[in-house]
């Protein structure tokens, strides 16, 4: 089997196509002129023709060489352009993302998130999904996600989990609550109180079940909520509390009258907010600055670098 044409047997012969000799093209491709002799002569033994005519005053092409160079350069253009390309993915993230988060966060923190990305990698594409977390861990798993901004996975073989934020956990009350004109609740005023909460679905759920049950407050079972907003709306009628986080609160109950957000004295309520992707991905380094640009955008956002995790 004849050995395959290289990429530099054909600089070598555009080389000597363009200076008319073999010593003048050596020293533009910084190389010796005999290695720059002997590759031309197998790639003229690859081809099975001659390609150039050897004289004592230079060399030029042979009309089968004229052919073979002119695609030659062709070939040379497309490797370059393809070099240009790779090199502009790879300052852009990988040119494209495909990132999985949840509804009760990317609604929240994307706005800020993508207004940051956005000038840094102009020509970065990001494709979102948001889907309750064990769906986007399993999407990842599948390789229909290349990541998720999400709580932590409950099996974590074969992935890869960075936290991002320690996210606040706010009580919301209804307003005409007997609580609500407490500057900061203590657990034991929770005793008996009727807790809302998201179904299963959405994670959210053992650990404000946790936190209740130690306060001594009932959960209500026959109720859990597809969405903070739905949780909301029944808060506010009077038919329980919940746990907000602190993102979505900012952005949707300061203009809701109906309910109140008070801390919880004595107890760090929260939840963690990380990015997952598939353990020993080639994409790796693309995720943890990505994770890089979050803390940023996350810190600009929140105002509060206590809250953050920054991925080592």
């Amino acid at each position: 089997m004849k050995p395959a044409i290289t990429h530099r047997q054909l600089q070598y012969l555009v080389a000597v196509s363009d200076t008319g000799h073999f010593g003048n093209a050596a020293k533009k491709c910084n190389v010796s002129q005999p290695t720059l002799s002997s590759q031309i002569q197998l790639l003229e033994d690859r081809l099975g023709a001659r390609l150039l005519e050897r004289a004592p005053d230079g060399a030029r092409p042979t009309p089968q060489g004229e052919r073979a160079i002119a695609i030659s350069r062709e070939v040379l253009a497309l490797v370059n352009e393809i070099g240009a390309i790779t090199r502009a993915a790879e300052s852009n993230l990988g040119g494209l993302i495909r990132i999985g988060i949840l509804p009760s966060f990317g609604p929240y923190f994307l706005p800020t998130l993508l207004a940051r990305l956005k000038p840094t990698y102009p020509e970065l594409e990001i494709s979102i999904r948001e889907e309750s977390n064990d769906r986007l861990v399993r999407e990842i798993r599948e390789g229909r996600l290349d990541c998720a901004l999400t709580l932590p996975p409950e099996d974590c073989a074969g992935l890869a989990f960075e936290p991002l934020y320690e996210e606040p956990l706010l009580l919301a009350l209804p307003a005409d609550h007997p609580l609500a004109g407490q500057s900061s609740i203590h657990p034991r005023m929770l005793k008996g109180e009727v807790i809302l909460s998201l179904n299963r679905a959405q994670r959210e759920t053992k650990a404000i079940k946790d936190f209740f049950a130690a306060a001594g407050a009932v959960i209500q079972d026959d109720y859990e909520g597809t969405s903070f907003d739905a949780l909301r709306l029944m808060v506010s009628i009077g038919q329980g509390l919940s746990l907000f986080p602190q993102l979505y609160s900012r952005s949707e109950c300061a203009s809701d009258s109906g309910v109140v957000l008070r801390d919880i004295e004595g107890m760090t309520v929260e939840r963690t907010i990380g990015l997952v992707w598939s353990a020993g991905s080639v994409r790796t380094h693309h995720y943890r600055k990505l994770l890089e640009e979050c803390t940023a955008a996350l810190n600009n956002q929140t105002g509060d670098s206590a809250t953050l995790n920054r991925a080592a």
